[in-house]
């Protein structure tokens, strides 16, 4: 085989070897053990998984670990743990930000799986109010409102989420999801249109319950009145009605002893690999049509259709659903796809130009079948290395419920009953609850069914 050839073949081998990605990790163990509620366990086989000859999350998915073990800890009640594994997560998405531009040149070239993953905007969000109920859990009201105010403040994370992906095309006033449809011929694109979230009711209501528990009345009016504006400015995340609890608990006063519920169920939608194909004209018909493979969300449906608290001696209650995480997380993912996809295109286009560049040469020094025979090993090298970024917190739940109850002072059992239907899929006892009037009694309760 002569030089050029060669050379040609050498060039498409680097490509695909840098672009190999790392086959899926196998995480059964872990979300066999969630599933069951067994979170001690779930948190023990990530640690088994890390220390074997090839861990469970490579370096470059450090976000990722310390998203999922930091809320398995929450769910566990290891809060103090949990804490620092959130601590973690936002210390390394931070870092990503300022990240040098070389990183993300090379995922033009490679794939995004070559680098540091670097957190979406919803688990930087979602760290936080996590992260804030630890502190509570903790005793440490102050700590949870920091971790409020960095939702909630002017200039925060969901101040600027807001503007992040705001974007029109100055020449022609189309939108970034216009423009790819018109740069790249794809037609068929997932809707990328801009960020509809910029107030969190779940945020705002947990500010507001450790502002009025602080005796700082006049901001937890405020946290108050900013639910209901989340859920008036954020139509397409707040399809429903403001719970009752929120007036509920914004009425109790010093003499009264109220329990407020927060409920987590189910598991927020996941990134799955979709493959796309797509004409680009080049020579050689095997290399015509490309493959786009593009991580797309999927939803997980939750078994459970309502919740019931049952506290001793007293009628029992429904939750009431205050913010559908898993559209949250549909909203702020989808706003940056535009990206992902651009990324995507650009880098199939360099890889499939050189195979294309190869299989000439091949095809102009030593014939047709030499060139259709580098054609065809390039198209499956190459559909081999391409891989859709997949990586996300796994363990971030789907919904959101609140509720509460007065009652006179006193320690009681409670238990959480978890339907499916009108048949009881689950439950949860809490055996001593102490409830006194004068201050915050939160309790917290999660299904992932």
């Amino acid at each position: 085989m002569k030089t050029a050839i060669k050379a040609a073949i050498s060039s498409l081998l680097a490509f695909i070897i840098l672009s190999c990605a790392t086959a899926p990790n196998e995480y059964r163990e872990v979300d066999t053990a969630a599933g069951q509620a067994d979170f001690t366990s779930a948190v023990e086989a990530i640690r088994r998984g890390q220390n074997r000859r090839r861990a469970l999350y490579p370096e470059r998915n450090a976000v990722q670990l310390f998203l999922d073990k930091g809320l398995l800890e929450f769910y566990a009640g290891n809060y103090e743990a949990s804490s620092a594994d959130l601590q973690n997560a936002e210390r390394l998405i931070e870092e990503a930000y300022t990240k040098s531009i070389t990183e993300g040149f090379f995922t033009y070239i490679l794939n995004d799986n070559s680098r540091q993953y670097p957190g979406e905007d919803f688990e930087n969000i979602y760290l936080n109010i996590f992260n804030a109920l630890n502190y509570y859990n903790r005793g440490d009201l102050e700590g949870a409102l920091v971790e409020i105010r960095k939702l909630s403040q002017t200039g925060g994370k969901l101040d600027m989420l807001a503007r992040r992906y705001e974007y029109t095309d100055p020449s022609t006033g189309a939108s970034l999801q216009d423009s790819l449809q018109r740069e790249t011929g794809i037609s068929q694109l997932p809707d990328t249109k801009s960020v509809n979230f910029s107030n969190s009711a779940l945020a705002r209501y947990l500010g507001a319950l450790f502002y009025q528990a602080e005796g700082n009345l006049d901001s937890a009016r405020i946290e108050f009145n900013q639910v209901h504006r989340a859920f008036r400015t954020n139509s397409s995340i707040y399809r429903h009605n403001v719970p009752n609890a929120v007036e509920e608990a914004r009425n109790v006063t010093a003499q009264t002893a109220r329990l407020n519920v927060i409920c987590f169920t189910g598991l927020s939608p996941i990134k799955q690999e979709q493959l796309v194909m797509h004409y680009l004209p080049f020579r050689h018909p095997v290399l015509a049509i490309s493959a786009f493979k593009l991580p797309v969300l999927t939803r997980r449906p939750s078994l459970i259709t309502k919740i019931e608290v049952i506290v001793q001696g007293e009628d029992g209650f429904y939750l009431e659903l205050l913010e559908d995480m898993g559209l949250v997380i549909e909203e702020t993912y989808n706003a940056r796809f535009s990206s992902i996809l651009l990324k995507t295109y650009i880098r199939t286009i360099i890889k499939y130009a050189v195979a294309d560049i190869a299989a000439s040469e091949a095809a102009r020094q030593g014939g047709e079948l030499s060139g259709l025979l580098i054609a065809l090993a390039a198209r499956t090298a190459l559909d081999a290395s391409e891989r859709a970024d997949t990586r996300m917190s796994r363990f971030i739940p789907n919904r959101a419920y609140i509720g509460g109850i007065n009652l006179d002072p006193g320690t009681y059992s409670v238990i959480i009953n978890y339907y499916q239907g009108d048949n009881i899929l689950s439950f949860d006892s809490f055996p001593d609850v102490v409830v006194d009037s004068g201050r915050l009694n939160l309790l917290n309760a999660v299904n992932l069914r």
